[in-house]
């Protein structure tokens, strides 16, 4: 199976997603149907090192499959943008981790929840892990967790910040997700009782920053020679900017038929409609394009095996943010445009994209203004510590 193969697969797809939305969103999570179709396309094994039966695939056809599940349905967009960027992940980690994970070789997902809410407590080996993390979407279709975790010294002061790789069997999901968008996302929590890690399914956030990770030792390919924060955050926005250009393609259609105003004219005829469709649009693909720089100017050092500047990897962070900004706006436009409509209880697909979108907003990698600090304290020359770069 080729990339391209893929992609191709995700696109046909589409029209199955898109008219299980509904379904995704009274389940509250991914139907099975739709995770079980994703993983037969082959889309969770873009991401996946080659080794262990991946394609190790460009980003960039990677971040095209979200946008395209997007576009159908926001929530499987968003939980499939998750769940399908963790291998990338997992290849940070030892090999011995790996293959605990991959070694079966059969359908293997993996959710996350980076947020350090649970207890961590050092003991020999290994970690002891108590508590509940929030908000891992698809959780419901993963086999293993990837969760946040902080290390206190014995006197209780923070030392370190580990993500800790933990098995089905040592978690429980609880269905607590039931929000106003991104419902189908399956967003749950996971509950983790005196369950032991041991030490080699874990990964410090110092060597992820710094793109010195073990699994970099026996992975040659320059996709996980990247940044965790660009692969990861460019995920969720691709996911919302499908999201914004599903809504735009539907009202584009919808307008060309709908009637507005008192005297029975289309609203295509409307020169202010008209206005808002070219904007949302100027919005959408100026995301796009954005993304889809960042993470070709990203590819091609890592392939050429150059350093990535600290410059780079802030610019990515800022265009992210914004990318989901822009996404919100899109919408927000539409919504204008569209009458009573989307106002009403019901499938509507621009209602839907306007709950998912501002959901998504909270998510902590599309908080702009944060995003923007970092980007303008690297641009003033100020040192910048932060995970999300």
């Amino acid at each position: 199976m080729r990339d391209d193969d893929v992609l191709t697969a995700v696109r046909a797809l589409a029209p199955a997603l898109r008219e299980r939305a509904a379904e995704a969103e009274g389940l509250r999570r991914v139907p099975d149907a739709s995770v079980g179709e994703l993983e037969a396309a082959g889309f969770f094994r873009l991401l996946r090192p080659r080794a262990f039966g991946g394609l190790a695939a460009d980003p960039a056809v990677f971040y095209a499959a979200v946008h395209e599940i997007a576009k159908a349905c926001g929530s499987t967009g968003w939980a499939a943008s998750v769940l399908g960027v963790h291998p990338w992940y997992v290849a940070q980690f030892e090999p011995r981790a790996q293959e605990e994970v991959w070694g079966a070789d059969g359908p293997t997902r993996i959710c996350s929840s980076h947020a350090p809410t649970g207890k961590v407590m050092p003991v020999d080996g290994g970690f002891r892990l108590s508590g509940r993390w929030h908000f891992s979407a698809g959780c419901d279709h993963a086999q293993w967790a990837l969760l946040g975790g902080v290390v206190d010294d014995r006197d209780g002061r923070p030392v370190d910040m580990l993500t800790f790789l933990v098995p089905r069997a040592d978690y429980r999901v609880d269905g607590v997700w039931d929000t106003v968008g991104l419902r189908g996302s399956g967003s749950n929590d996971i509950l983790v009782e005196d369950a032991f890690v041991p030490a080699h399914r874990t990964l410090g956030y110092g060597p992820v920053t710094a793109l010195r990770c073990p699994g970099q030792d026996i992975h040659p390919d320059p996709l996980y020679r990247l940044p965790y924060a660009a692969v990861f955050t460019t995920a969720v926005s691709t996911a919302m900017v499908g999201i914004a250009e599903g809504a735009h393609e539907d009202q584009v259609a919808a307008a060309r038929e709908r009637l507005k105003g008192p005297h029975g004219r289309r609203a295509a005829e409307d020169p202010f409609a008209q206005v808002r469709i070219a904007r949302a649009a100027g919005e959408i693909d100026a995301a796009r394009l954005q993304l889809h720089r960042n993470m070709t100017d990203l590819y091609a050092l890592a392939r050429g095996g150059a350093p990535i500047p600290m410059e780079l990897r802030a610019r990515t962070r800022r265009d992210q943010a914004l990318a989901t900004e822009r996404a919100i706006t899109a919408v927000d436009l539409l919504m204008e445009n569209a009458g009573r409509g989307p106002l009403r209880v019901g499938d509507d697909v621009l209602q839907r994209a306007w709950r998912d979108l501002h959901t998504g907003r909270g998510q902590a990698a599309n908080d702009v203004d944060r995003a923007l600090v970092l980007y303008a304290q690297d641009a003033l020359g100020m040192d910048v510590h932060d995970p999300m770069l």
